[in-house]
């Protein structure tokens, strides 16, 4: 594998000299299907500074806490195999996450893009899409959560403000230092000034808090569920989480491929010009994807893949910013 570590890492704040690269695992994945690794794991990125991953030269970088601790992969396509290495204590057991982080327990071959010549052409152009599931549960719904009612800019900006701050840095020959998100009982220990700081409305940080305090029972129930619909029942379960955060949840965690988040600011446009060439709403977008029951996920990431979504029309939004009144 060519993810050749230097011998030291650069020097990090405070430190006397430089830190040692931890030893590495190696392993190689051999998918049974074709796989488009940057689109089928890079969903998993909260924009371009995510302190937990990193997307470089054609490797992705992905901080991660294991039952065994913590953990980076670094993982780069190479034909038809994906080669990965891991560092940090949880590194054996992130190795073990690798096939569905890429998609192994996802099932294109039940997908029938019917006689739709726009998805059909998406379809063709795209046969390495998988949705894979990560397995950081209590990562992704943290995220979800604080990326509720803003926009994406808000949310990453308060994730990353957040991890860098409370979560722990994991050694490794990354080329920027990759933290992972903190633990529950760290949620749990944020002060309400750092959410402020973050930019974090009450609402969401009392959802996380809440959480954070049901803790493993949440995320054993969760876990344990037998279908997408007992999940979407214990999730919801919880004040501050709706149907849009249950089915972000369902996505990036499970890989859901019937997932919708409806109550999306755009997604509902993009579904409507892709499918109809003009803008809809919540159920317009859910009618138009109603021949696709079981797969409503994969054809909106077939969507977003072939770019079919509405065109910008206006400036980005510019986010008021109340953290210092």
């Amino acid at each position: 594998m060519t993810l050749s570590p230097p011998r030291t890492l650069p020097r990090t704040s405070g430190a006397d000299r430089p830190v040692r690269t931890p030893a590495r695992r190696e392993t190689r994945y051999r998918p049974r299907h074709e796989l488009d690794l940057m689109r089928t794991v890079g969903i998993h990125r909260r924009g371009g500074t995510d302190p937990t991953m990193l997307i470089v030269g054609g490797v992705i970088w992905r901080a991660l806490r294991t039952p065994a601790g913590p953990a980076v992969l670094a993982l780069r396509q190479s034909s038809d195999e994906v080669l990965v290495a891991a560092w940090g204590s949880g590194a054996a057991e992130a190795l073990d996450t690798v096939p569905w982080l890429c998609g192994a327990e996802d099932h294109p071959e039940e997908f029938d893009p019917g006689v739709n010549p726009v998805i059909a052409e998406a379809h063709r152009r795209h046969p390495g899409l998988r949705i894979g599931a990560s397995s950081g549960l209590s990562e992704v719904i943290v995220s979800a959560v604080l990326e509720q009612k803003v926009t994406a800019m808000q949310a990453y900006g308060a994730w990353r403000y957040l991890v860098t701050r409370y979560g722990e840095t994991v050694p490794s020959p990354a080329p920027r230092p990759l933290r992972v998100a903190p633990t529950w009982a760290q949620w749990r220990r944020v002060p309400s000034w750092a959410w402020h700081r973050a930019g974090v409305e009450p609402p969401q940080s009392r959802t996380i808090v809440a959480a954070a305090s049901r803790g493993p029972s949440l995320l054993d129930a969760v876990r344990s569920a037998p279908d997408t619909v007992e999940r979407e029942r214990i999730l919801t379960s919880l004040v501050g989480i709706g149907p849009w955060t249950s089915a972000e949840v369902r996505i990036r965690a499970f890989g859901d491929p019937d997932a919708v988040s409806v109550g999306d600011f755009h997604l509902a446009h993009h579904v409507g010009h892709a499918l109809a060439g003009r803008r809809t709403d919540d159920v317009g977008m859910l009618r138009l994807l109603a021949p696709w029951e079981g797969q409503r996920q994969r054809v909106i990431r077939l969507i977003a893949a072939a770019g079919l979504g509405e065109p910008r029309r206006a400036p980005r939004l510019h986010p008021e910013d109340h953290r210092d009144r």
